[in-house]
Parts: structure tokens; C-alpha cells; sequence
């Protein structure tokens, strides 16, 4: 058997207690908005130590509704060159317009020094991206820039459930952060997201957006341009009952990394994203560089064919400034987000990974380097 990029982990546990939720679900017909979101919601917020969530449909619809609390509707928003096509999509669905920024290297985020080459006059909003689970030791130093222009900062937090630094956990640096549960995330709903802030009053705006804009669940009336961005029930289930083994799944992620630093120490050239010190990462992705000028395509290719091995989706192989959909946003040459996007790669990380199949991965990643590096 091979190894896969990622693998979704529900035990038998798992699967009979979802089983009987939807059974309770399906027998009292309340679908949506009801008590299993308001769980999801509590446990969610009490696990990052967040005053208030807001679930909503998906990890994009959670930054949007941020975005349009803010109020960025003509407006700039920075957004890191490093991160997936929507976090910029959802600025421009907000009204916004996305201005493209370069990353600090170690850790794939906004720096101040970037940030500041990125400001305008008319920035609303800066983004800060947790790519990997990896928080930036420079976030309070963001904030502070931010608070200091009155621009809400605001956190894409999609890779980050459990991720922490100096103890605070993500979605705690800025306004709000916006998280995730599709899939293939440390914790998943199968579809859904989730809104997490210490403000009460971007409490109430998240939960008016995400029902048609309405000003109550069982009224008619529409105060905002909301959307249909509800979370079901049966989603929320899921998503509580899967949330129950986050901190098992962190640690588990967390050794595959152990095993997998120790084994890179050794391999010059091919070098891993360290975790910054302070950080205590989710290990969501494990990410390493290749050596400049390698073929990216072939190394995995030849990882795969040859071991079984199938490496994770890079995160991410083209910069946000250079995806055709933002060419009237591309501004100037990024050249860290360029480099950094052409030579990553993400090792497999599992929640149930096997001392064999790191062992199996490590083999094969170190094999064929040492091939190219000829």
C-alpha cells in the first residue's frame, strides 16, 4: 500500500456518533441553525479561548463576512502573495480590492516590512494568512501596525484549528479569524466554517450576514446583503463530533513532524520550514524547499512512481499575484512569494500516520533528492 497525500480520520467511535446525530437531527426536522450549531459554535470558540463563533457554510464565506463587517466595499485590502485563491476572491466578493504583498520566508506570512510596502492611503483590511498552521511571531507587531493606521486586521485562519503562539491560539490576533472545515482539514464538518472574535458587535453582523442579511432567523426582514451562508445541522454535527480529537490529531501531526525534522537535519539542500520559535504549529501541512532549479513535477512524479508516495498539493505552487483571475491586481514582482512557490513541496501528515509510512516517506523523499542533486 502506498502513501496518500492526506487522509480523513473518523474512527468507528466517530462514525456511530455522527450516525446518531443525524438520526436525532432527521427526527426533530430542525435542519439548520439550530442546537447543534450552537454547540459546534461553543465548543469551537472554548477550544481557542474566543469569546464568541459564528459557523457559517464554509472557511471563504467566514473571511468574507469579516471583510464585510469591516466594511472594505471600495476600499484596499492587503492580502499575502502566499495563500490560496480565496482569500483574495473573497475581498473582491466583499467589494474590496485585493492589493498583493510579499512574505516574510521563514514562515510564508506578512511581515512589517512587507506590509508597510503594501499600504495605501484607502487600506480598510489587512489579511493575515496562518499558511501551514504556522503563526508569525511578528503578529502582535502587525496589529500594532494596523491599530496604529485604523486598519482591521483580520485573520485567515483556514489551516490553523489548535495552532497557537505563546500560548494564544489562532483567531485571537486581529478583529476575527475565519477557519475552515472542508475535508481534508485538521478538523472537518465535510463543508463549513467558522467565525471566531472577541467582538460582540462583529458577533451580531456575522450572524445577520449569514442568513440572507436578515435581522432575525424567523423574521422577513433584511437590514444587510447577506447571503445564504448558513451551516446545517447535520454538518454542525460532524464538525462537533470531530472537533472532540483535536488536540489527539495535533499531537499525532505534531510527531510526524519530530520524525520528519529529524530526518531533513541530515539532507542538505532540501530544507523544511521551521517552526518559529513561541509557535506551537497544527502541522495542517508539513512544507520544505527544494534546491533553485529543481523539476518540481518530476520530483514527485519520481517520489510517487518509485515509493508509493504522493505528495500533498503545494501550498501553493503559483503566488496569488500571479493567478490569471487577479490580473488587474498583479502590481509589481513579488520575489520571495516567486521563489518560495516554485521550490515547495508538503510532505504527507495524517492524523492516524504510521511509523512505517513516515519512515516510507522520509526513504523516499531523501532518495530521490539525492538522485537530482547530482
Amino acid at each position: 500500500m502506498g502513501v496518500p497525500a492526506a487522509r480523513i480520520v473518523f474512527d468507528e467511535a466517530d462514525r456511530a456518533a455522527v450516525a446518531e446525530a443525524v438520526e436525532e437531527i432527521l427526527a426533530t426536522g430542525a435542519l439548520t441553525l439550530g442546537p447543534w450549531t450552537e454547540r459546534f459554535e461553543e465548543a469551537f470558540a472554548a477550544e481557542h479561548g474566543a469569546a464568541h463563533a459564528v459557523a457559517v457554510s464554509s472557511g471563504t464565506a467566514a473571511l468574507e463576512v469579516l471583510l464585510r463587517t469591516v466594511g472594505v466595499r471600495g476600499r484596499d485590502v492587503v492580502v499575502p502573495a502566499v495563500t490560496f485563491y480565496a482569500t483574495g476572491a473573497a475581498v473582491l466578493h466583499a467589494g474590496g480590492n485585493p492589493v498583493m504583498a510579499d512574505v516574510d520566508p521563514t514562515t510564508l506570512a506578512l511581515s512589517p516590512a512587507t506590509l508597510e510596502a503594501a499600504l495605501t492611503p484607502d487600506t480598510a483590511a489587512v489579511v493575515l494568512v496562518h499558511i501551514g498552521g504556522l503563526i508569525t511571531p511578528e503578529a502582535d507587531a502587525l496589529r500594532a501596525l494596523c491599530d496604529a493606521r485604523g486598519i482591521a486586521l483580520v485573520e485567515d485562519a483556514a489551516h490553523a484549528h489548535g495552532s497557537s503562539y505563546d500560548g494564544r491560539a489562532a483567531g485571537g490576533f486581529g478583529l476575527g479569524g475565519a477557519f475552515s472545515f472542508y475535508p481534508t482539514k485538521v478538523v472537518t464538518s465535510g463543508e463549513g466554517g467558522m467565525i471566531l472574535t472577541g467582538s460582540s458587535e462583529v458577533r451580531d453582523e456575522a450572524r445577520i450576514y449569514r442568513d440572507q442579511g436578515k435581522g432575525s432567523f424567523t423574521t422577513n426582514h433584511h437590514v444587510r446583503q447577506g447571503y445564504a451562508w448558513r451551516l446545517s445541522e447535520l454538518h454542525a454535527a460532524v464538525g462537533t463530533i470531530h472537533l472532540r480529537r483535536l488536540k489527539e490529531f495535533v499531537e499525532a501531526r505534531r510527531e510526524v513532524a519530530r520524525r520528519y525534522d529529524a530526518a531533513l537535519a541530515g539532507v542538505p539542500g532540501l530544507d523544511a520550514l521551521p517552526e518559529p520559535p513561541g509557535c506551537r504549529s497544527n502541522v495542517y501541512k508539513y512544507i520544505a524547499l527544494l534546491p533553485p532549479g529543481t523539476d518540481r513535477a518530476r520530483f514527485k512524479r519520481e517520489v510517487h512512481d518509485g515509493f508509493g508516495v504522493r505528495l500533498a498539493g503545494e501550498v501553493y505552487d503559483l503566488p496569488l499575484h500571479r493567478q490569471p483571475v487577479f490580473g488587474p491586481y498583479q502590481g509589481p514582482p513579488l520575489p520571495v512569494a516567486e521563489d518560495v512557490c516554485a521550490r515547495q513541496i508538503c510532505l504527507p501528515v495524517h492524523s492516524d500516520m504510521t511509523e512505517d509510512e513516515t519512515a516510507r516517506v522520509i526513504e523516499a523523499v531523501t532518495a530521490v533528492h539525492h538522485r537530482l542533486a547530482r
